[in-house]
């Protein structure tokens, strides 16, 4: 077909919902073969059921209706949705997503270039348990590459956004050519799965993962690409919007599962809990555990089974006495009950009159100052090494707690490590709030942007606040906000790698030494807490020397994947309800 013709035909077919009637007129009007049977494919996590290519609403109903456990099947180009529910209410939905489409012709390629990462294909099995690693911090399926149906029987691609320094998979997406899928005569493709690692510092990967799909289906001489969204993700289609999609009159149905409880549900008082109450809910309702919330904004809720019943705050729950509770807020108590077990701390004094800080200085050469009762990383500055900055410290610590402490500074990589039930479940290395350069954008707008990212990957639970801490953060480095650094130029902003702040995670429970495992479940036994997040300063996860510096007695559960924190703890709160092995 000539090109005006093609753009011709995409004028004409732009208003046009994809039916199994026009399908079979466009068959008919190309010379083709008329489709003698519905198409379904394989993409590892479920199967992808081609709606236009079923003749009657029963069969399409009953495929759906073959979904198999643990998967999520989707059938997409529905065009009489009724006629399909129809066949079976009680178990299958009208998804409440939209599908847009991209014409080619109304693409313009990116003005800006993205540094940082390349795209590539998913190969080897290093690559899928990343993407796998991936899909499940981000709330979605994993995939069984077993099951994919094979690209030369129409099978979908996965590609994946690797950082070029790190070698680390931060984005995947996948894609699907229609032409080989099912013959399509319009020549189509679409994408599904887009999920970047909400951790991940660099700019522009979602963007990049969709642009490269689309000029690849491009290259391969087809004419749109189509795609499914929830109808509230509004960040997402931002971007859509602005790549050249548009709705397209259509719909898709799923099957009522576990999976999708949600979707057709419809939110109830749990969705309004932040994402480490959330992540402990999901758990319960997932056993059959009833949950009440009692305040989401608080992260309060009451989880009931049989005859027991438990009221948390996240991870704080009554298996926590009060005197245990006082032990881990009051930081001069949980240093001396450390001491005391033997354990690694700080050296540690009340903040006092100049004389007695900089005595307490001059003997360790940089200190750390910190509220006595503080969570979140609020009132805390890290490696003062004059008395002018221990003094503008304290004064802001106040603010959060009359009541001041001075520690030691000790110099290595901040590490986090999860105890439940006294068993270790999760370790991880917490690296502060940073940019990276791209040579035209100021670093208070790129602390922004990354600000933004952050709180769109966490609920609104992490940002980078632009205040005191950070600015003496950039002044110790010779820069300001209105500074702009060179393209790949890596900048931290924050000393501390507090999440709420900023900060990301490193998974290395794995490789964690013996020695920290072991002195992390005496802490928990010393303080005789059943759930405890212990902060560790340490050399590397993998060498024994360490100083514990906090314990905290609500640890966020979420941060942690893919390690099964909410599992252990749901576990420990009602052991009866403990999958089988």
């Amino acid at each position: 077909m000539k090109a005006h013709e093609i753009a011709y035909g995409q004028r004409l077919l732009r208003g046009q919902a994809p039916s199994y009637e026009r399908l079979q007129a466009r068959l008919a009007g190309d010379g083709s073969e008329p489709h003698d049977r519905p198409r379904a494919l394989h993409c590892g996590w479920g199967r992808l059921l081609i709606g236009h290519t079923y003749a009657d609403p029963l069969t399409l109903a009953e495929d759906l209706l073959a979904e198999r456990g643990g998967e999520r099947d989707i059938a997409l180009y529905v065009a009489a949705p009724q006629q399909v529910l129809a066949q079976a209410p009680q178990q299958l939905f009208l998804d409440p997503s939209d599908t847009l489409r991209l014409w080619f012709t109304d693409y313009r390629p990116a003005q800006r270039v993205f540094r940082g990462f390349r795209i590539r294909r998913a190969q080897s099995a290093a690559d899928w348990q990343a993407i796998n690693t991936l899909y499940q911090a981000r709330g979605m399926l994993p995939i069984d590459v077993e099951r994919l149906t094979p690209r030369r029987l129409g099978g979908p691609v996965y590609w994946l956004a690797e950082d070029e320094d790190s070698n680390t998979v931060i984005g995947s997406v996948m894609g699907l050519d229609h032409s080989k899928a099912f013959d399509d005569p319009e020549h189509g493709s679409s994408l599904w799965c887009l999920a970047v690692d909400p951790h991940c510092t660099r700019p522009g990967v979602g963007e990049v993962l969709v642009r490269h799909l689309i000029e690849h289906f491009m290259s391969r001489g087809l004419s749109c690409l189509d795609l499914s969204v929830l109808h509230d993700n509004h960040q997402a289609k931002r971007l859509y919007q602005k790549l050249g999609f548009r709705n397209l009159p259509t719909f898709a149905i799923k099957r009522k599962n576990g999976i999708n409880q949600q979707l057709f549900l419809g939110p109830g008082p749990e969705a309004t809990l932040n994402p480490y109450a959330r992540i402990i809910v999901d758990e319960a309702l997932r056993r059959g555990i009833e949950v009440q919330v009692d305040d989401a904004a608080g992260g309060l809720f009451t989880l009931s089974l049989g005859g027991r019943r438990i009221r948390c705050r996240e991870s704080l729950s009554d298996l926590t006495s009060a005197v245990t509770m006082t032990l881990c807020q009051d930081k001069r108590l949980t240093r001396h009950t450390l001491h005391n077990a033997g354990l690694q701390v700080p050296a540690q004094q009340l903040a006092g009159d100049v004389d007695d800080n900089q005595a307490f200085l001059d003997e360790h050469g940089a200190l750390v100052v910190k509220p006595v009762d503080g969570e979140q990383g609020q009132g805390v500055a890290v490696n003062l090494t004059t008395l002018d900055e221990v003094s503008h410290a304290v004064e802001q610590a106040r603010r959060v707690d009359s009541r001041v402490l001075l520690e030691s500074y000790h110099a290595g990589s901040d590490l986090r490590i999860v105890v439940i039930g006294y068993e270790v479940v999760a370790a991880a290395i917490r690296h502060p709030a940073q940019v990276i350069g791209d040579g035209k954008h100021s670093i208070r707008r790129l602390i922004e942007a990354q600000s933004r990212r952050r709180q769109a990957a966490t609920g609104g639970e992490s940002r980078i606040p632009l205040d005191d801490e950070t600015e003496r953060t950039l002044k110790a480095a010779g820069l300001g906000y209105d500074d702009i650094l060179l393209a790949g130029q890596r900048l931290a902003v924050r000393r501390t790698a507090n999440l709420h702040t900023g900060g990301t995670l490193e998974d290395v429970t794995e490789r964690l030494h013996p020695v920290l495992a072991d002195a992390a479940v005496r802490a928990a036994r010393a303080l005789e807490i059943p759930v405890v997040g212990l902060d560790f300063m340490v050399r590397d996860a993998e060498h024994p020397d360490y100083v514990i510096i906090e314990a905290n007695e609500r640890a966020g559960l979420a941060n942690h994947e893919p390690q099964p924190t909410a599992e252990r703890f749901v576990d420990l709160l009602f052991p009866h309800s403990r999958a089988l092995a």
